[in-house]
């Protein structure tokens, strides 16, 4: 079965962390976001995925290699100009295009089931079916209304407080039978969210919306998600294929902290990072490479790879990184 990740984005509301990381790699308790989502596909039989790049996209081909460390075959899709969610789909029609197939973005991090999605699709007749979760609070998301046979109804983009219509949240998880490309044009910038989807509501098409209430789920991209998200992981809320954490915290390989130091659960140290004589770290996350002065204090904070923390420093809330 085949999949495709969409990762061709410049990964802006994440600066100035993604200055020198793209999205796809940016780390989720010591592994790539694009790992996690390629070992969660793999583990559902989807081992052909597709993978299109654009921002820093040496450094993911780099990364990531032909997938077979994890499992799976990686087809590229190298974009010159990015053509939008849909048009980058549209591009990998020959090889998506002999049955259905997954869409997934690069910032999703989820523990969904997705062959009960696939099956739901199957047993719909579908010709789409959307991923979704119920969030309290929608005004940031992409409202889905459903009707009673979970046919899609309606949209709202981020609706204020109280005018919402449902509490389902566009995942951004979507199966597509490949009569989905007859729905994209050619050679043009095109959008799920913005053209295809409303264009399928209001033709009445087979577009029906997966409840999967229950599962966690986060889009990473940006940093309030990204921190709720690594802390779903260290706290065994989010099960993530190929991590284990013990105790709340993670301590990456070759990583060095000092007898003084203390690191609350929630927090990670990545991979070869140095924390000094009694630095203090809270629900923070370090990336690799980077070193915590002497005494320095990291509450809910995120350091950037590379990057060095001066002694006796105070980060509160704050996000450092090299540019």
């Amino acid at each position: 079965m085949r999949a495709m990740i969409l990762a061709g984005g410049l990964s802006t509301r994440l600066y100035p962390l993604t200055k020198q990381v793209p999205k796809p790699l940016v780390p989720v308790v010591g592994s790539p976001n694009a790992v996690h989502l390629i070992r969660y596909l793999t583990l559902y039989g989807f081992n052909e995925i597709a993978i299109n790049v654009h921002y820093l996209a040496d450094m993911i081909v780099e990364t990531l290699g032909d997938g077979s460390a994890y499992g799976a075959r990686l087809e590229y899709l190298h974009e010159k100009e990015l053509l939008g969610s849909a048009g980058a789909v549209k591009q990998m029609q020959e090889f998506l295009g002999g049955d259905s197939f997954v869409v997934i973005g690069c910032d999703d991090l989820t523990d969904m089931r997705l062959d009960r999605v696939v099956a739901f699709h199957k047993e719909k007749a579908a010709l789409a079916t959307i991923g979704l979760v119920e969030r309290e609070e929608v005004d940031q998301y992409g409202v889905v209304v459903t009707d009673a046979f979970s046919r899609i109804t309606e949209f709202q983009e981020k609706p204020a407080r109280g005018t919402e219509r449902s509490k389902l949240v566009n995942t951004g998880i979507y199966v597509f039978t490949p009569e989905i490309f007859d729905h994209i044009p050619a050679g043009t910038f095109y959008d799920f969210g913005t053209n295809v989807f409303p264009a399928l509501q209001r033709a009445g098409a087979a577009f029906y919306g997966f409840d999967a209430r229950g599962a966690q789920w986060h889009d990473i991209g940006t940093p309030g998600e990204y921190r709720a998200a690594t802390a779903d992981v260290l706290m065994g809320r989010l099960r993530v294929p190929g991590v284990w954490v013990d105790g709340g915290v993670w301590i990456g390989p070759n990583a060095e902290v000092a007898e003084t130091a203390h690191i609350d659960g929630g927090s990670v140290v990545g991979a070869g990072v140095h924390v000094e004589e009694g630095a203090r770290i809270e629900r923070s996350i370090i990336w690799q490479g980077s070193r915590i002065g002497k005494n320095a204090v990291l509450r809910d904070s995120i350091v950037g790879m590379n990057y060095k923390v001066g002694p006796d420093a105070v980060l509160e809330d704050a996000i450092v990184a090299n540019e």
